[in-house]
């Protein structure tokens, strides 16, 4: 009987075996019970700090049912401060017991679900492709892609395909963001500003490398419906200001000089808080996990589709020298 062929049947009967030895997966109830993950890419820090948390012995129960079992370990091609790390993790994730596959085909033939962790956003356009046809629900990692024309093509593929799929920095699940996007915490959210550091990476358009999470962390909290964005840049720290159809207005700063860390404000109509912050990778993981366990994705085509609009054109108002873009202006160039 083929491997995959006997996880469909034990699992149908409530015998489904963890193939992997690991020390954290002791063959305990719970962990019979498991349902695979694959990993791609192995050239981030997020691929084994997520594998730690899914594959706890006894893991909480907003997580508990999933190990990540398989991983393809090749990331980014070029990206140096990429291309280094995986011989690293590579390593931790053998110690965790997760066995390491030579392809992307040979993983997805031996799993449930799909992380895909690559660090080069180049790549997944590529990678999620083969994870579409193979019909297997993925979350992909920030950032989701390197343009916002490869963004529209995977989410076309995703729904060619019929396959769930999202994309989301941790910060945007940080329990204080999410009360205060929810509008149960300071009303309705008149306006924010946040901000995070926002490093360079030259395959990439400025914000899409590491940016995004200040970005995610606003749009987040002003919701959908931004009209137009200006930025203003400069070596060491980026200004976005962007205005919302409905008036309101939000401002990322990206820092390059001095401290980096992640933080922001959100105004309301009952008050005013610190939001925007980095509390972990916890949060996204049990977004993950739900996901997974219900195929629906807790963020929208439309609203991942928007963010990456915002920093597109906030890519456009550099090359403008600080002009007004409309997002509008760049997802219609990217729909060419």
């Amino acid at each position: 009987m083929k491997r995959r062929t006997f996880l469909q049947n034990t699992s149908q009967i409530g015998l489904g075996l963890s193939l992997t030895s690991t020390s954290l997966l002791a063959q305990s109830p719970a962990s019979l019970s498991r349902k695979s993950i694959g990993m791609i890419g192995l050239d981030t820090s997020h691929s084994v700090a997520f594998t730690k948390l899914l594959n706890e012995k006894e893991p909480k129960e907003d997580i508990a049912g999933f190990a990540v079992t398989h991983a393809y370990p090749q990331g980014s091609r070029d990206i140096e401060s990429s291309t280094s790390r995986i011989p690293k993790y590579t390593a931790e994730m053998k110690s965790l017991g997760v066995e390491i596959v030579d392809s992307i085909e040979a993983l997805l033939d031996k799993v449930d679900y799909v992380l895909l962790e690559t660090n080069d956003g180049r790549l997944h356009l590529e990678q999620a492709l083969q994870v579409f046809k193979a019909k297997k629900p993925v979350f992909i990692d920030k950032p989701m892609a390197a343009s916002l024309k490869d963004v529209l093509a995977m989410f076309s593929a995703a729904e060619t395909y019929q396959v769930p799929v999202f994309s989301a920095s941790s910060l945007r699940f940080s329990p204080v963001t999410q009360e205060v996007a929810s509008g149960n915490k300071i009303g309705k959210v008149l306006g924010a500003s946040t901000f995070s550091p926002a490093k360079l990476e030259k395959t990439h358009p400025d914000l899409f490398w590491y940016g995004i999470h200040g970005v995610e962390a606003l749009c987040t909290l002003m919701g959908t419906g931004c009209k137009q964005v200006r930025r203003l840049y400069r070596e060491g720290v980026d200004v976005v200001v962007g205005e919302w159809e409905d008036g309101r207005i939000g401002t990322f700063r990206g820092i390059r000089d001095g401290k980096q860390t992640y933080g922001g404000t959100a105004f309301g109509t009952d008050g005013v808080i610190e939001a925007g912050g980095y509390e972990g990778y916890r949060p996204l993981v049990v977004e993950i996990a739900k996901f997974f366990r219900t195929g629906i994705p807790p963020v929208s085509a439309a609203e991942t589709i928007e963010i990456f609009a915002f920093m597109a054109a906030a890519e456009e108002s550099k090359r403008r020298n600080g002009a007004m873009v409309s997002l509008k202006e760049v997802l219609d160039t990217s729909k060419k």
